[in-house]
């Protein structure tokens, strides 16, 4: 005798399998999407942004607001490496600069707008500047931030290759603004962007015309 139940129970075994599988599509599907357009995760495997961060902290990437809310003084940003650099690990900085700025290293401050910046997140160890070797007393640079980029420095200036080697950093080739450290949980905690206050705004440049 034919068991006229076994059609029956192929057909819900293969409903539940088709069932799990679009979920499971969905799923990747969703989770793509958000880490491409919306949040994504990033896992510090540098020195140079001690001791606001250290190697092996989690950090939640916010890729949504720079839409809409650009740049800013003090935002903790990451992005592609720039062209120089031996390997493709994104770098982790803070905006120093953003368009317009003029941006000068002097005597171990750093003035933005002929503003000496306050930056109690710096490290102690070594140089503010970030020279490996001391900075002789009339050490000087400095950098006007042009259209659509910011200039970006660590905060352990002695450890930190940045936009003192190499240049202003691309605002599309920012990855976006880190706002949230996850673990170890006991470091968990949103990430302050300082003020400094008395610094001018940016005189922001207008955009090249083409040839």
């Amino acid at each position: 005798m034919v068991d006229a139940t076994l059609p029956r129970r192929r057909s819900r075994i293969l409903d539940s399998a088709v069932e799990i599988g679009t979920t499971l599509v969905l799923a990747v599907l969703l989770y793509l999407v958000i880490q491409t357009f919306l949040v994504g995760t990033y896992r510090v495997e540098q020195v140079s942004m001690l001791p606001t961060l250290h190697q092996g902290q989690h950090l939640l990437i916010d890729k949504i607001t720079p839409r809409f809310d650009p740049y800013s003084r003090g935002d903790i940003i990451v992005f592609h490496p720039p062209d120089l650099a031996p390997d493709s690990i994104p770098y982790i900085k803070r905006v120093i600069g953003v368009a317009g700025d003029h941006v000068e290293l002097r005597d171990g401050a750093v003035l933005v707008n002929g503003v000496a910046l306050d930056e109690p997140y710096l490290s102690d160890d070594g140089p503010h500047q970030g020279a490996t070797e001391p900075i002789e007393p009339d050490f000087l640079a400095s950098w006007d931030v042009p259209a659509g980029t910011v200039f970006a420095m660590g905060d352990h200036r002695a450890q930190s290759v940045d936009s003192r080697a190499f240049g202003p950093v691309a605002v599309d080739q920012i990855i976006g603004r880190a706002w949230l450290r996850f673990w170890p949980i006991d470091g968990l905690g949103i990430l302050q962007v300082p003020t400094y206050p008395g610094v001018p705004d940016a005189v922001v440049p207008a955009a090249t015309a083409a040839p």
